[in-house]
């Protein structure tokens, strides 16, 4: 159910409960954590390592960074653009979570697919050989206009897959929605992956363990 949460603050929807334990944390017990983010992978991975959270109603934002930036400080930048769209929005007592995420091959970024094709040789390139996946995280808070930006890299090692597997994994999931062209927690994921060095659910979308230890040191 998407609701106002208590604050009553406009720009903030769908509280998301979970089960879980409350972040063992006493400088984060009385704050109100946001996700800016409309990906499902990204929210279900936030609700492993925090008790509640709302989601914050999505901005626009051009996603547009300079043709001289590094790849691997990409997705930093883009997540503190994503951030600096929320700094007028968010009240005392808040702090607000944006992301970004790409894979990076040969030194050059593949984003999202424009067709099932480009899903397909895109694929095609990332097997037998091993890409990087880089996700940025920006922490903003009200209160001093405090932001923390880091970034987590994650290798990932495909085996090789035929051209047919290729077709039957694009046609059956349609990855177009995804950087790479693909969900390690999908088929593809257990069938192509040999290996990954670094954190697992960076892959997905977000670090949790270093994103885990920055919230709780965000306010120490």
């Amino acid at each position: 159910m998407n609701n106002v949460p208590p604050n009553g603050n406009p720009d903030i929807f769908a509280c998301v409960p979970t089960i879980l334990p409350p972040l063992p944390s006493p400088s984060l017990k009385d704050i109100n954590i946001l996700l800016a983010s409309n990906s499902p992978r990204r929210r279900e991975l936030l609700g492993m390592i925090l008790p509640a959270f709302d989601i914050a109603t999505m901005k626009s934002v051009e996603e547009s960074y300079p043709a001289t930036l590094a790849p691997e400080k990409v997705p930093e930048y883009l997540s503190s653009l994503k951030a600096s769209a929320y700094r007028d929005v968010l009240v005392p007592g808040e702090l607000i979570i944006t992301a970004d995420t790409v894979v990076i091959h040969n030194g050059k970024i593949l984003g999202k697919p424009a067709d099932a094709d480009d899903a397909r040789a895109m694929l095609a390139s990332l097997c037998s050989a091993t890409h990087t996946v880089v996700t940025g995280v920006t922490l903003t808070s009200l209160e001093g206009k405090k932001t923390d930006t880091f970034s987590t890299s994650t290798k990932v090692t495909f085996g090789p897959l035929a051209d047919d597997e290729i077709a039957e994994y694009v046609d059956r999931y349609m990855p177009l929605e995804k950087a790479g062209s693909y969900g390690i927690q999908e088929w593809i994921g257990a069938a192509a992956i040999e290996r990954i060095d670094g954190c697992f659910y960076n892959v997905m979308g977000l670090p949790l363990h270093d994103l885990f230890i920055h919230l709780k040191d965000f306010f120490a």
